[in-house]
């Protein structure tokens, strides 16, 4: 018996049309590098993934009114520009593991994988100048930006106690919420959308990426490894303050608080300690409390949708907030 949700189809019937023809996309794209940096895109590229950014764009631009193959290009940038973000994480997080599989870095070597990263930014920008639209250029530009300087205060803030749930959200918005809000709003810009239009999109692509990271750093505490493809409780091994973990803290009694926070900040937590505070988290419900917070974002990304016509494109979007409330990994 088939028991997946019928918003979940939608999603899933979409992709089957659409994974292809974005697929070979890339595929053609890589093709032309050259073969010393081809490789490493290659195995990120490979990897898979939800390929939810380039389909973000494709929604957008057609519940919109965009025909034909003109978004596609558009669409594919997003992805490189996700999957070099990718490269270049996983080398800064040391992370052995990216969906399963080694990373880049651990087969290439980390120079090679870190400029193979800059290769894929700037197949990007190629593929979305030649819109010869500046506005376009512009968007993606800032979202490159504003991603940057996310995964930059994220990094500056590791292990850092003092931070405030308002900091964290200003940390998720830029490293993983501006890509979402520029496959969204570039989509309705090659459209032709109208201003409101534009504006609905941004704002769908901004909270619906809010809500994304929201929800993935709720499962890092909840999914096993074998499922998310990543080590569990990853984040606050490698001291990262995410809501499930600042909730914890906040819970604590003075005394307590300050002794555990003095050993987190030191990164002196043993073994039994890390594994104690894993339970605690999840005794406490602080995973379903992020989704919970997860949600109120993706009730604003509805919201925003009201802008848009009456599409099959538009019901898509509305069943990808209910895919990302819902995801396990």
């Amino acid at each position: 018996m088939d028991n997946t949700p019928p918003m979940h189809k939608l999603i899933l019937s979409y992709l089957e049309n659409e994974l292809p023809r974005i697929n070979a996309f890339l595929e053609r794209e890589t093709d032309k590098l050259d073969g010393s940096v081809r490789p490493p895109i290659q195995h990120v590229l490979a990897a898979g993934g939800k390929r939810i950014r380039p389909l973000l764009t494709l929604l957008a631009s057609r519940a919109l009114g965009a025909q034909g193959d003109t978004p596609y290009p558009l669409a594919c940038s997003l992805e490189m520009l996700h999957s070099a973000t990718l490269l270049h994480d996983d080398i800064l997080d040391e992370a052995a593991l990216r969906r399963g599989r080694k990373s880049a870095h651990i087969v290439y070597g980390p120079n090679v994988t870190i400029l193979a990263g800059d290769v894929l930014l700037a197949l990007a920008n190629r593929l979305v100048a030649d819109y010869g639209e500046p506005r376009l250029t512009a968007i993606l530009s800032e979202a490159i930006l504003r991603t940057a300087t996310g995964e930059v205060k994220e990094i500056a803030n590791v292990r850092n106690t003092d931070l405030t749930n308002d900091d964290y959200l200003d940390i998720i918005t830029g490293k993983t919420a501006y890509l979402f809000q520029a496959a969204c709003e570039a989509g309705a810009i090659v459209a032709g959308a109208t201003p409101e239009q534009e504006q609905a999109a941004h704002n769908y692509g901004l909270y619906l990426g809010i809500a994304f990271q929201l929800v993935d750093d709720a499962l890092d505490y909840v999914s096993p490894s074998d499922v998310s493809g990543k080590p569990s409780g990853g984040d606050l091994k490698e001291g990262k303050l995410t809501l499930p973990l600042i909730g914890y803290f906040d819970s604590l009694p003075d005394a307590e608080r300050q002794q555990v926070l003095t050993k987190f900040r030191d990164n002196a937590l043993t073994e039994d300690e890390t594994a104690h505070i894993l339970g605690e988290i999840t005794r406490l419900a602080l995973p379903q409390k992020t989704r919970e917070a997860a949600e109120r974002y993706a009730n604003m990304a509805h919201d925003a949708l009201s802008a848009f016509p009456e599409t099959p494109e538009r019901e898509v979007l509305h069943s990808v907030l209910d895919y990302v409330l819902s995801r396990e990994k």
